[in-house]
């Protein structure tokens, strides 16, 4: 294996230099006909159906997967089964997408005149503005790429990539368009540690009512070590006579006192809290407390409604119980 390393290595970087220079290549393309399609997909009552062959039609399930992820409903068509009935799922509201690098694939070209009877708007996107498919269609996206990565020129390298991409860019386009957040793409990935980052709110995963540890700041300090014991948190809010955050006591304070010296059963907890402390709010997200604890260096959080007064308190544990970390 050694003595073909340095190969490997050149083959690799010549293969990026390609494809770099095929996304470059299809960069002039990003026209008026871009946003012409733009404007057909978004304003499109009905789905974006995508069909391909072959190596494009596994981009194009890839873009419909896209699309459909980021606002814009969409499902992905084979075209050798759109001829045995498949063509019944298009509608007269959706907008189809077609994809051939040729431009003249024949299980593509052949539904062109169903789709044109319907009165189905049809999108192009191929590597040849001449082409059958191209000339056919309402709108052509033209992706040709000067070369492509296979030394061979056989398999589709540079000209799938060059496709991938502007598929990506349509449907950043539309998302962008349609004002799409981030809540919204939770709802449509709610399964797995994406849909638990995105979801899950700080008053989700944070202990409340009787298990908040919680002392008043006339208590001694034996008193907040034994609600830290109790809540099993590591911490506890420190609040004044109107139950308003006066600051925290964790076990690092605790760590501290100690090489300090300090009578834990006279000394008033308030005298050795952290005042100022960090809070979280209910509403947040998990992942936001997540990165503030991280970039604080900071275990846990009490969380504060708008008075000031705690309402929870949470710490890296539950953030990982709930799949955040």
């Amino acid at each position: 294996m050694t003595q073909h390393v340095n190969e490997f290595i050149q083959q690799g970087l010549r293969v990026l230099d390609i494809e770099r220079a095929g996304i470059d290549d299809i960069t002039p393309s990003i026209n008026q006909d871009f946003a012409q399609a733009c404007e057909l997909m978004l304003n499109c009552r009905g789905r974006v159906v995508v069909t391909g062959m072959g190596k494009s039609g596994h981009i194009g399930n890839k873009i419909a997967a896209t699309l459909a992820s980021t606002g814009t409903p969409a499902f992905f068509m084979h075209p050798g089964e759109a001829s045995h009935g498949d063509l019944g799922m298009i509608t007269a509201t959706d907008v189809v997408l077609a994809m051939s690098n040729s431009g003249e694939t024949s299980e593509v070209i052949s539904i062109v005149p169903v789709i044109k009877r319907l009165g189905v708007t049809l999108i192009s996107m191929t590597g040849n503005p001449q082409s059958t498919l191209a000339r056919a269609a309402d709108v052509h996206i033209n992706v040709a790429v000067q070369t492509e990565a296979c030394p061979l020129g056989l398999a589709p390298t540079a000209s799938t990539t060059a496709a991938l991409v502007m598929g990506d860019a349509l449907a950043v386009a539309l998302l962008h368009a349609r004002g799409f957040t981030a809540d919204d793409f939770a709802l449509s990935h709610p399964g797995g540690s994406l849909g638990r980052r995105l979801l899950l709110r700080v008053s989700d995963i944070m202990h409340e009512g009787e298990r908040l540890p919680k002392v008043r700041h006339d208590a001694i300090i034996k008193d907040a070590l034994l609600e830290i014991s109790r809540k099993g948190l590591g911490m506890t809010a420190v609040v004044d006579d109107n139950d308003v955050l006066l600051g925290i006591f964790t076990d690092g304070d605790l760590r501290r006192i100690l090489d300090q010296q300090v009578d834990v059963h006279t000394t008033s907890i308030a005298s050795v809290m952290t005042a100022r402390c960090i809070t979280a709010k209910p509403e947040m997200l998990a992942a936001e407390a997540l990165k503030l604890m991280e970039d604080k260096k900071i275990n846990g959080l009490v969380v504060v409604n708008k008075q000031q007064c705690p309402v929870g308190a949470f710490n890296m544990h539950d953030l990982l119980r709930a799949g955040v970390i």
